[in-house]
């Protein structure tokens, strides 16, 4: 449901996953129908989302509309008995998130976010070396994204729309976060600068700090003020260090490259790990191996629940300057 950047992705994923076909696509925008029908030619075409989920003849639906929608069309397709994948963040608060989980645990329907980061080649990289222990204990996590370039001025820099820069991209590496550090957190703190670009109402550079009791800090920055870009990833470790530098070769927006990663050792020499690869279309197979044999997912919408309620900490941390805030988790 809405068919968008990210719908071919979806398409493809679905037309790959046996016991999953897509039946029906629904776009307001011509064009992006005529993009889902290439790769799935006998689907039904709908303009009007209301329509395509009250006909009741789709099991599942993947809803890509921005994020502010999320919660109302997940709801909608909850309450009519349907199985939901949503787009990130799962919502924009917690309360949301939490109704919808309790609504899809009482009427046994999936509920569950395209996490899709998770299956990226670099972070599967750094996980592969840290369950390996080539850094020892890690301590100190770091992740950035960004540059210093004029924002578009499309939903994603909308905060109303977008739940702001900190929900913008933290959907994904405020989640590896949690994916890598198991540890309980103790407080998270935020901090938004609004500096250049006035066309949009995104912070121009944002930063989350997440404290973990056992003593791990983790960073996430996302900044288009960013004139020397910092690493993807920068990890420490009791005996070495990982570092993703961007890939500044290839075709596409840089942001969506794989990063290098590169393993420092304590007596001071690195090699390039090579990367470790995710099945293809390992998400959508996995909700195919749900609901056909009840096996269960690595993602699950309670750690995408928690997400928000990171970046809703954050958020409120970044109202008073940074001062810490402790986020009501479910998982932690």
């Amino acid at each position: 449901m809405a068919y968008g950047a990210i719908g071919d992705e979806h398409n493809a994923a679905v037309a790959a996953a046996d016991g999953l076909v897509v039946s029906a696509v629904c776009d307001t925008n011509p064009e992006r129908i005529k993009a889902a029908l290439k790769i799935s030619p006998a689907a039904k075409a709908f303009s009007d989302a209301n329509l395509m989920l009250e006909l009741g003849e789709i099991d599942l639906v993947i809803i890509s509309t921005p994020p502010n929608s999320h919660y109302s069309w997940a709801k909608k397709a909850l309450s009519l008995g349907i199985h939901v994948i949503l787009e990130k963040p799962m919502a924009l608060t917690t309360d949301e998130c939490d109704e919808l989980m309790a609504l899809a645990k009482s009427s046994n329907l999936l509920l569950v976010v395209y996490q899709n980061r998770r299956f990226d080649d670099d972070f599967l990289t750094i996980k592969s070396a840290l369950d390996q222990g080539l850094i020892g204990d890690l301590f100190s996590y770091e992740s950035f994204v960004g540059g210093y370039s004029k924002p578009c001025d499309f939903w994603h820099s909308d905060a109303k729309v977008s739940g702001g820069a900190i929900f913008d991209w933290g959907s994904h590496f405020i989640d590896q976060i949690l994916a890598i550090v198991p540890d309980q957190i103790e407080f998270v703190s935020g901090v938004n600068q609004k500096r250049v670009w006035d066309h949009i109402t995104n912070a121009d550079h944002a930063q989350v700090s997440i404290n973990f009791k056992a003593g791990v800090q983790a960073t996430f920055i996302n900044s288009d003020l960013a004139a020397a870009r910092k690493p993807k990833f920068y990890l420490l470790g009791t005996k070495g260090a990982l570092v993703g530098n961007w890939d500044e070769s290839g075709a596409g927006a840089v942001a969506d490259r794989s990063a290098i990663i590169t393993l420092h050792l304590s007596d001071g020499s690195a090699k390039v790990l090579p990367p470790v690869k995710a099945a293809p279309f390992a998400f959508h197979k996995s909700v195919a191996n749900f609901l056909h044999n009840q096996v269960k997912m690595d993602v699950q919408a309670g750690q995408s629940r928690d997400v928000v309620a990171i970046m809703q900490a954050a958020e409120l941390s970044a109202l008073s300057n940074g001062l810490p805030v402790t986020p009501k988790l479910l998982h932690r």
